[in-house]
């Protein structure tokens, strides 16, 4: 699969700095003719529970499950997980997959109107079993959807354990429908399994979000892309971020690989772009002296696909150290948006007006300056925004918990450099 990775970034340093910052934008244009270089196995895990017979949600729910039964590709491999408070297999039979044909999608849409909304929440039994299926497919791009619309009724600490055990085995989309869920909740699942997170807030709308993720997911061909970063002796990778289409932080997830080396993954991908922030720490230099402070590598398995890398000089010249690279500072605009926005949410909920006046305003300016008009709007559902230059607000008196709760999701959601949103 063709790739290219460029890093972005003022490779001079001030005598005595010891921190280099880069973006690395890694482009994919797909494989050949689109076609997928590993198989793919789909999952549909929709909340069985009994809040969903509220407002004709379980109806919606059928609805949009259908509906991504039918954007399926022939030949992947798929099943159908109706959330209770177990994880109950609806289709295939337990323990197996189908293979999409038109056979079969429709014998799946027939067993999707036997689903009954009763008994509770699991989340984590749910991916548990997902991920049992997923396990008879090894290798294949591995992609979930989970549907819900409330709290998980797990003991505590369960889903949190199920995750770190499946955590990067496949990915989940996770989408929350109403206001009765936990937005941290679905977040922790996404997060964990390199998805994403979003609010539904009208049963009307989940067909349209079904048929959306099942679409982008059968655009996915190649299976398990990893960022991986070589760095020299006495320098360290400080941290690894996603920060375009979203803020994600990969840290965590990094894989030893070599001496000095690890890996970071970075899911499924397709015909795509993505921005990816790489702060390292090395060893302070005098004046002219020249590193290489990372090798950044886009691998497969032990193919590598692109190089990128990060250099550091040295300079008494301030001019020259003090000048800062625009997609660095961008990306770190966007990342400080997501903070200030999350921020803002915790001290309004707390009762914290005065604190979630100032998080909200540096929100609005963050967003204004950048171009995130996408965010800015959500702001405004929540604050009325005065001035977005000088990040004057108010807090609204009255807030649509769905407003919120969507201002929430999509926090993490950033605009490129110098691209109109």
């Amino acid at each position: 699969m063709p790739y290219s990775a460029e890093a972005f970034q003022n490779e001079f340093l001030a005598l005595g700095a010891t921190e280099v910052n880069a973006i690395v934008t890694v482009t994919s244009s797909g494989s050949a003719g689109g076609r997928r270089t590993a198989g793919a196995t789909e999952i549909i895990i929709v909340d069985a529970s009994g809040s969903m017979q509220a407002e004709g949600r379980i109806q919606a729910a059928r609805q949009a499950a259908k509906a991504a039964v039918e954007c399926i590709d022939d030949g992947v491999h798929f099943a159908i997980i109706a959330g209770v408070s177990t994880a109950q297999q609806l289709f295939p039979a337990p323990g197996q997959l189908a293979v999409a044909s038109g056979a079969t999608r429709a014998e799946a849409v027939r067993s999707i109107d036997r689903l009954q909304a009763s008994g509770g929440t699991a989340m984590g039994a749910w991916l548990l079993l997902a991920a049992q299926l997923f396990a008879q497919r090894p290798g294949d791009i591995a992609h979930a959807i989970l549907l819900t619309d409330g709290d998980n009724g797990e003991r505590h600490g369960y889903l949190e354990s199920v995750l770190s055990t499946i955590g990067g085995r496949f990915t989940c989309d996770c989408r929350g429908v109403g206001v009765n869920w936990k937005v941290a909740e679905l977040r922790k699942i996404a997060d964990a399994l390199l998805g994403t997170v979003d609010i539904v807030a009208q049963p009307a709308g989940l067909i349209v979000a079904f048929e959306e993720m099942m679409t982008k997911a059968m655009g996915k061909t190649s299976a398990d892309v990893q960022l991986k970063l070589w760095t020299p002796v006495n320098s360290s990778v400080r941290f690894v971020k996603q920060v375009e289409p979203e803020v994600t932080d990969l840290t965590g997830k990094r894989v030893p690989d070599g001496p000095r080396a690890g890996r970071y993954p970075l899911g499924s991908w397709g015909a795509e772009s993505r921005d990816y922030h790489v702060c390292v720490d090395v060893a302070p230099g005098s004046s002219g002296d020249e590193m290489l402070a990372a090798r950044v590598s886009v691998v497969e398995d032990d193919q590598v696909h692109a190089q990128a890398l990060i250099r550091a000089v040295w300079t008494d010249d301030t001019a020259l150290s003090t000048r800062i690279n625009r997609q660095v500072a961008h990306y770190t605009g966007q990342a400080e948006l997501a903070e200030a926005i999350q921020a803002g949410i915790e001290a309004r909920k707390a009762g914290d007006d005065r604190t979630a006046t100032l998080k909200f305003g540096r929100a609005a300016q963050l967003a204004h300056a950048s171009g995130n008009t996408a965010t800015e709007e959500l702001l405004a559902t929540v604050v009325d925004i005065e001035d977005p230059a000088t990040g004057t607000v108010r807090l609204r008196r009255k807030v649509d918990a769905a407003d919120e709760m969507a201002l929430d999701t999509r926090s993490t959601k950033t605009v490129r450099v110098g691209r109109a949103q």
